[in-house]
């Protein structure tokens, strides 16, 4: 006895499946940039500070970056405790800030520049955390070290 073998439904059947898994993927793709689930990514801030140890204190330098013009506040800290220390503007030691509470911020003119400076004193050692926080909110680590 000879069983007919009857495979003409199989390859309909097969393509149905297969394009409503493709419209259904197509349809989640397209809800999920109309939605704005792809918008929520931030950029990242390109500032540059350097580093050095004088005697027992660390000398931190700006150095510069795109976004330094848009940059209004620093937050130090040295082993997770706020730092103590002094922010020079351009180096110049007659004009000095006291960092209060660990935060360099600036008024409302005032701009951070390349060549400012910081001097945590008495912190020779430890981890060094800087904290940047710019004009559209944002905040982001600007430097992290261990001395």
């Amino acid at each position: 006895m000879k069983f007919r073998e009857n495979e003409d439904a199989v390859s309909p059947v097969i393509g149905v499946i297969l394009m409503v898994a493709i419209t259904v993927i197509l349809a989640a793709v397209i809800a999920a940039f109309v939605f704005g689930m792809g918008s929520s990514v931030g950029t990242t801030k390109t500032v540059s500070i350097t580093s050095q140890i004088v005697h027992d204190d660390i000398i931190l330098t700006i150095n510069g970056g795109p976004d330094l013009p848009t940059l209004q506040e620093l937050t130090i800290t040295v082993g997770g405790n706020n730092a103590e220390g002094t922010y020079y503007a351009s180096g110049d030691t007659t004009n000095s800030k006291s960092l209060a509470s660990g935060t360099v911020k600036l008024g409302d003119d005032e701009k951070f520049k390349v060549g400012d400076t910081i001097k945590l004193t008495d912190t020779a050692t430890g981890r060094v955390l800087v904290v940047g926080k710019w004009s559209d909110g944002g905040e982001q680590i600007i430097f992290d070290r261990t001395f």
